[in-house]
């Protein structure tokens, strides 16, 4: 039986609900309060790290950075391949998980990776959904004006709502829970963030800009998605946990 808190946990899973102006409090930076440290000082003895070689991959981490001005032409389909399959790629199935481009606690893989396409070269624009075991897109239709749909979704980001390809990862939290009960959901925000971290790099390496993305309206995404977003404790429920969007640099 599961954790009587895992009705609980799941509603703290989803992240942005329509705002309630009654209990909206300004954060302490609103109210010009003093910044915390950037750092943890323990006082202890340091030690200066040597100057690092600079690797293929080090160039891709100093330069990742999120980029929000999209205007360099449409995606190709070859480019949107190489993100979904870092962000979600399968290298081995056995009989109870899945290995895949990035890590997941137990394996469990609790994500679904969907994609909203808005200019990508011979691909229709159009909600897709990604079938990591089989390396597919599914194609889910058409949203009327999908662009500004989406825009009001991901609170109002319209550099996101109207970029070439808008990824959204939803959560599937019983995949978790079957084997960790109440336990998993910390790993199910572990694996969207390990996740992005892929697309960052992929992006990186194919000379596109992305910007992941935390804010949202949790219910206009999921119907955008097609999902229901009623509190519901079944097994199959599903809701976004995160997005980024990406495009060819302006």
């Amino acid at each position: 039986m599961r954790h009587k808190n895992t009705a609980a946990m799941r509603e703290f899973l989803k992240g942005y609900r329509a705002v309630d102006e009654e209990n909206v409090y300004p954060t302490d930076q609103q109210e010009r309060l003093p910044m915390p440290p950037m750092e943890v000082r323990r006082g202890g003895e340091t030690t200066a790290l040597p100057e690092r070689d600079v690797s293929p991959l080090g160039v891709l981490l100093e330069n990742r950075c999120s980029r929000r001005s999209y205007g360099g032409g449409p995606l190709t389909l070859e480019e949107l391949s190489f993100l979904l399959w870092a962000a979600q790629g399968v290298k081995t199935v056995n009989e109870y998980r899945t290995l895949r481009t990035a890590p997941s606690g137990g394996a469990r893989n609790p994500l679904e990776l969907y994609v909203f396409v808005n200019n990508v070269a011979g691909l229709a624009p159009g909600v897709y959904h990604y079938l990591a075991l089989e390396d597919k897109l599914e194609r889910l239709g058409c949203r009327a004006n999908q662009a500004d749909q989406l825009t009001c979704a991901l609170a109002g980001q319209e550099f996101a709502g109207r970029a070439p390809v808008c990824l959204v990862w939803t959560a599937v939290p019983y995949r978790s829970e079957w084997r960790y009960d109440s336990h998993g959901h910390k790993d199910i925000l572990l694996d969207a963030g390990h996740s992005c971290q892929n697309v960052y790099l992929a992006c990186e390496e194919l000379g596109l800009g992305c910007c992941a993305l935390a804010a949202y309206d949790q219910e206009a995404l999921d119907e955008l998605l097609g999902l229901s977003s009623a509190e519901t404790d079944s097994k199959e429920a599903e809701f976004a946990v995160y997005a980024c969007c990406a495009g060819r640099p302006a």
